[in-house]
Parts: C-alpha cells; structure tokens; sequence
C-alpha cells in the first residue's frame, strides 16, 4: 500500500506487534521506524509521554499547544488509560504495556504499537498502525500518518536523543 512504511527493514516490517493481537483482518497495515542514539530507558522516557501529548506537529493535533520538552514525574501508564492527550482532552485506550518494550493503544478507529529495540549502541524505535475497514479508508489514513507519524518519531528522537542518560 502506499505510505506503508517509512524507516524499517524487511525484518522490521516481519516482527510480531503487539497491536496485530486486537485487529485480526486488518485492511491497513503500516510501519515506522527510526534510530535513536540513546538507551531504551531514556527512549522509553519519551514515549511514556505520548499519554500528556502527541509530540507531532502540535498545531495540529494539540491545539496549538507545545507538547513538553522535558520528562515529566508521571505514573506509569497502564492499559484501560487514555492513550494521548490532544489540546488537553483525553484520547484513545492504552491496550497494553511493557515498559522499555511496547506502548499500544487504540485511538480514532486504529491501534497502535510503539516497540523499542535496544541495542550496544542505539534504540530503534518502531511504529506499526493497523485497522481494519474500507481499502480508501485505509490509503487515506496511511498517508496522512506518515506526515505526522515520521514528525513524531522525529520529535522523541531529537527529545531523548539530548535528555542525559540516568
């Protein structure tokens, strides 16, 4: 499908998500991926924090309002939670979570996984979006999500990428 993946391998693409578990004839399935030279722990940090904000262009999708540019003190997120917060208001479930490996939720009709993969001497960072319904629904949801998907990885890379190891 077009605009199904940006910044993952084959092998990438070939892993088991934890949001394939809650669609199970997907009409849309797509990836994303980038490398952050920083430790899980840091990266998990940032991504934790997609419960306050959606850290991508945040004039659109947060009501103008900046998402934070520094760790907050917050509980950890538990499935049966909102999953983000836009201009303040709760959005989405949390499904499920296992901290420094998956943050998955569901939110306007998709659900979402974030994986983290650690390595010696980075952390790949990797999205997967699934839903199911009609093919147009689908082609117009992954092009519009690879804008702001590869805006928010973007985001939580430079983020943690510039937040001090622990």
């Amino acid at each position: 499908m077009l605009a199904d993946r940006w910044g993952v391998t084959d092998d990438e693409v070939a892993l088991r998500y934890p949001c394939d578990d809650f669609v199970p004839a997907p009409s849309l399935e797509a990836w994303r991926g980038v490398t952050v030279h920083a430790p899980a722990a840091v990266v998990w940090g940032w991504v934790a924090q997609i419960q306050v904000a959606p850290y991508s262009y945040d004039w659109i999708d947060n009501g103008g309002r900046r998402s934070p540019r520094r760790l907050l003190d917050l509980p950890p997120p538990e499935p049966g939670r909102h999953f983000t917060r836009t201009a303040g208001i709760p959005q989405g479930r949390l499904l499920a979570v296992e901290p420094q490996v998956h943050y998955t939720g569901r939110i306007m009709g998709a659900v979402v996984s974030y994986m983290l993969v650690p390595s010696a001497t980075h952390t790949k960072l990797l999205m997967k979006v699934i839903m199911g319904g009609p093919g147009w629904l689908a082609l117009a949801v992954s092009v519009g999500d690879l804008v702001m998907a590869r805006r928010q990885l973007l985001n939580l890379k430079r983020l943690a990428e510039n937040t001090p190891s622990r």
